[in-house]
């Protein structure tokens, strides 16, 4: 389905019109309104007379994670204060925390984000969705909840965690569509197996996950699990989250919403700009955004642009799903290495489970890297002889050897043994001091 065709399928020359009028307007207003953003286009030379053509959007300076560290927490609003309606914040787990301020337009256009967002995975006013996502000042529970109001289907506002009420819930209230973390589902799966509900005997056909890398390994894994359709969704707190780009019921590449973000693929190394199709960093630009709008924003994800047409009709570019982050990547040993790359060679592994912790120290004799991977066992392997355990455990190895190009050591637990989370998983634990 097909929320919004006049935007959706617009015609590609007539959308970058839109797109530069969008971006002009955009530039000018916050040089004349924004203290930080006249300081950021005057140390960088740029003139708005330098603005000529959407190509020109390479000469605007980027915006990082730090600028809106630096700036809380009203240091990049465009409006008076008095105009914003609702305020969003990052965890601030690794530092300050990012904020986003919302006036009532940028509600509405989130709200129009999500519905086409949803509608993409084949939502409509009949369904039932069932929101696991966090509430409050995370901006997964209200994205969705803002777009589900918006698309005229009921809203089940549950919230994350309470895992047994979840699945109660999905039972007697035949919830037809679930959104949540990808480790979540699958820990519901867990969950479910234990309490003897057969998920595939649910009313549920869909799921729409994200807030967190994951695999096609694990795609398939919960396909398999729950009966249903998995979808990948993306959005990140500073543009304005959930709803930036969604995956169509084709599954090949997630829509960017192009009339209001505008993507860019940068050499994350250089700050390049990079021609679609090739692999480097997102960067974001919030056309319409009045509270706290972004010009060329850092996103620090890995994926490249698609710019092919779409079965389903949609003329919009689409993002591949992400390989992972350039701050969440790991370098070992001169090895990069992404916890998605060991998440997808996991899933291949017959005998082990999708629940993993990465320990990276370096040893203080000899100055080297070391990484211990933590893997969790099946019942039924856990239960088997110390030899097959053994075999197991040399088997990943040298899966790892060959997927990441370096050895891991790597420790056999027992089913259960790691953590589970209700939102974003953990799993990464870097002890060096670099």
């Amino acid at each position: 389905m097909i929320w919004n065709p006049e935007k959706e399928c617009m015609d590609k020359v007539a959308r970058e019109r839109l797109q530069f009028a969008r971006l002009k307007n955009l530039v000018e207003h916050v040089y004349n309104v924004v203290p930080f953003y006249k300081q950021k286009l005057d140390d960088a030379g740029v003139k708005l007379s330098d603005i000529t053509c959407l190509a020109d959007i390479a000469k605007l300076p980027f915006t990082t994670k730090s600028d809106l560290r630096d700036t809380y927490p009203y240091g990049l609003l465009a409006v008076p204060q008095a105009e914003i309606v609702e305020i969003h914040m990052s965890s601030g787990t690794t530092g300050t925390p990012v904020v986003d301020a919302y006036t009532e337009s940028d509600l509405n256009d989130w709200a129009e984000a999500m519905a086409r967002s949803l509608a993409g995975t084949g939502a409509c006013k009949d369904d039932t969705i069932q929101n696991a996502y966090g509430y409050g000042l995370f901006t997964g529970g209200m994205g969705v909840h803002h777009g589900t109001r918006k698309l005229g289907a009921t809203i089940i506002p549950i919230s994350s965690g309470n895992t047994e009420k979840q699945l109660t819930m999905l039972r007697d209230f035949k919830s037809s569509i679930f959104t949540c973390t990808p480790s979540y589902a699958l820990y519901m799966a867990e969950r479910a197996k234990e309490l003897d509900i057969d998920l595939k005997s649910l009313n549920v056909r869909a799921g729409v996950f994200g807030a967190e890398p994951w695999s096609e390994g694990m795609r398939q894994k919960i396909e398999e699990l729950w009966g249903i359709k998995a979808y990948d969704i993306y959005g990140l707190t500073e543009i304005t989250g959930p709803g930036v780009a969604c995956e169509c019921e084709v599954q090949k590449g997630m829509h960017v919403n192009e009339d209001l973000f505008y993507p860019e693929i940068i050499n994350p190394e250089t700050g390049e700009s990079l021609p679609d199709g090739e692999k480097g960093e997102l960067v974001f630009t919030t056309l319409t955004k009045q509270g706290t709008p972004l010009i060329r924003y850092r996103t620090r994800d890995i994926t490249y642009i698609i710019n092919e047409d779409c079965a389903c009709g949609r003329t919009t570019r689409r993002i591949h799903r992400l390989f992972g982050r350039t701050d969440d990547m790991l370098i070992i040993r001169g090895i990069n290495v992404f916890p998605s790359q060991i998440e997808n060679a996991l899933i291949e592994i017959k005998g082990v489970e999708p629940n993993y912790l990465i320990t990276v120290d370096r040893n203080p004799i000899t100055h080297l890297d070391e990484a211990e991977l933590q893997v969790e066992v099946s019942a039924e392997s856990f239960s088997d002889e110390t030899k097959n355990l053994e075999a197991l455990r040399s088997n990943i190895d040298s899966v790892m050897k060959s997927k990441l190009g370096i050895h891991l050591k790597i420790k056999l637990v027992e089913p259960k043994t790691i953590e589970r989370f209700t939102g974003k998983s953990k799993r990464v634990i870097d002890k060096r001091k670099l």
